[in-house]
């Protein structure tokens, strides 16, 4: 009597396209090989329903978009099945999934840059100084700012070889993927050639990957004990795992707190979001009061971080590690301002400040809490535009001021700046608007006068002298580029105490040739006939 080998299970993920597992199911022999979708459609816990099967998986086959690296998602109207990768590392670093992970031989991820091996967090400036100022000689810091960076910059490669531990071989993609009708086809070639290994054995298929490699497929074995990653995918696993306690996990953080701040700074992500994720119930517990209380009471650490973020090369950075620092109890709420209102003068004395630093000073003062501090940073640089706007966001009238102004400059980079302050800081007063709106009907044609126009286009314009200086504009506009921001801020605009009929002959009499087919111009003028 022939004993006949057990049937392989292969499971699939099929979030957007089904043509990768279709064509697994018409090439695999039924005798062989068994099919498993684990995705329930309407059904939100799809995934932990899937967890708790009674099905042994041999093979994975997860098919979706992937392009920002943080969840397998479908494009497709009305689908709302996804797949986050924080939700595979917690199945995968709780074991609550062994009827997923327990037996997995090999992995298929079809989707863009599933195994892209560029690291997302690169090992700045600041991680370098910081090791020198621990003791460590300019070559060692480099060195051990290169195996920081290949341990915990985290590419979408290595989380996937984390969550896929021991797994022989894990197929995806190092760049740009084929969509399923692509992808279909191409293993259907695979299979007519003859696969080159058993299907499920665990040994990687170079024909396979040859197959794809016009389409970036790459294979890597999922991360080993004995590799040199491995403490870092024992990192991650500290904060994922959901059997540890909130107390047993602030510990750990504790611990990670007391390492090298430049080791600390390639996990700050992840730290923020664990620290974020606290509920209010669990900060009530008596064994987290004292966790969160161990952490706040260490000084030495306090000192460390704090040095550290005061050196960040991005105000970003500094940002996020103060108010890390504020929630960690290093620092009190008055304490956390002064804080961020040094940083922001650190920044103006070093006339080191663009879109970005004013994006951010904006934003962080969102409640006008900083408004307060102000005077700590003085005037320093007030002068140039970028460093108004700064001053103009923590809450300075003057500066603000100087910012509109710069709105209808001839300078693009000046507009830009404008333009990023008055996101957060709109025009509300109607004379204000009415009087920024003349400066920028009074502007030569530009590529600046262009992104002002832009920025009018934001507001519902409905002052009679502004909207017929708009219409005198377009008249006597040289560039097809001005005549279709004046059209875009015409289409928001209260043009009713005009007459629409003669608006639109003028409009269509004097627009210049469209190089590139209909507009928002002829869409104005269309509403305006009608």
């Amino acid at each position: 009597m022939v004993a006949h080998a057990e049937r392989k299970t292969v499971c699939t993920i099929t979030i957007n396209s089904s043509d990768e597992k279709e064509t697994f199911r018409r090439n695999l022999p039924e005798s062989d090989y068994e099919f498993v979708e684990l995705v329930e459609r309407g059904k939100p816990d799809w995934f932990g329903s899937a967890c708790r099967k009674d099905v042994r998986c041999d093979v994975l086959v997860v098919s979706g978009h992937f392009d920002d690296g943080t969840e397998f998602y479908s494009d497709r109207l009305g689908a709302r099945e996804s797949l986050p990768v924080d939700a595979m590392e917690r199945a995968a670093c709780s074991r609550s999934c062994p009827s997923v992970f327990a037996q997995l031989k090999e992995v298929y991820l079809f989707g863009c840059n599933t195994l892209e091996p560029a690291p997302l967090r690169l090992a700045s400036g600041e991680i370098a100084r910081s090791l020198i100022r621990s003791g460590y000689s300019a070559a060692d810091a480099e060195r051990f700012a290169r195996e920081l960076e290949q341990a915990y910059g985290e590419s979408n490669r290595d989380r996937m070889r984390r969550v896929f531990k021991d797994v022989p071989v894990i197929y995806g993609f190092s760049s740009k993927a084929p969509l399923g009708a692509a992808a279909g086809p191409a293993l259907e070639r695979y299979f007519r050639a003859g696969p080159d290994t058993e299907f499920g054995s665990g040994r990687a298929s170079a024909r396979l990957v040859s197959t794809l490699a016009g389409a970036s497929m790459t294979a890597t074995p999922g991360v080993r004990d004995s590799d040199p990653d491995a403490s870092a995918r024992r990192d991650m696993c500290e904060l994922a795992d959901e059997r540890a306690s909130a107390a047993q996990k602030l510990a750990f953080v504790h611990r990670l707190l007391a390492r090298e701040t430049a080791e600390v700074r390639m996990q700050l992500d992840r730290i923020e979001k664990y620290v974020a994720s606290l509920t209010a119930a669990e900060r009530l517990r008596s064994d987290v009061v004292e966790a969160l209380r161990d952490i706040a009471d260490d000084e030495g650490a306090r000192e460390r971080y704090l040095a550290f973020a005061r050196d960040a090369d991005a105000l970003s950075t500094r940002a996020r590690m103060t108010d890390l620092a504020a929630a960690l109890g290093w620092l009190t709420p008055a304490e956390k301002r002064i804080e961020l209102a040094r940083m922001f003068g650190d920044r103006l004395r070093a006339r080191d400040v663009g879109v970005t630093e004013v994006d951010l000073a904006c934003s962080l003062n969102d409640d006008h809490a900083l408004d307060a501090e102000r005077m700590r940073l003085g005037a320093a640089n007030a002068d140039r535009v970028a460093p108004a706007a700064v001053l103009a966001c923590l809450g300075s009238a003057d500066a603000r001021t100087r910012v509109l102004r710069a709105l209808a400059s001839a300078d693009a980079d000046e507009v830009r700046i404008a333009q990023t302050y008055l996101r957060h800081r709109p025009l509300a007063d109607p004379g204000e608007l009415a009087e920024v709106a003349g400066a920028v009907l009074r502007m030569d044609a530009s590529e600046a006068q262009v992104r002002a126009l832009e920025t009018l286009a934001g507001y519902r314009l409905s002052d009679r002298q502004t909207l017929e200086g708009l219409t005198r504009l377009f008249s006597l506009a040289k560039s097809v580029d001005v005549q279709r921001a004046i059209a875009g801020v015409l289409i928001r605009s209260d043009t009713a105490g005009m007459a629409s009929a003669a608006l639109a002959r003028t409009l269509r009499t004097h627009r210049l040739k469209s190089p590139d087919g209909a507009d928002v111009i002829d869409i104005l003028i269309r509403r305006l006939s009608s």
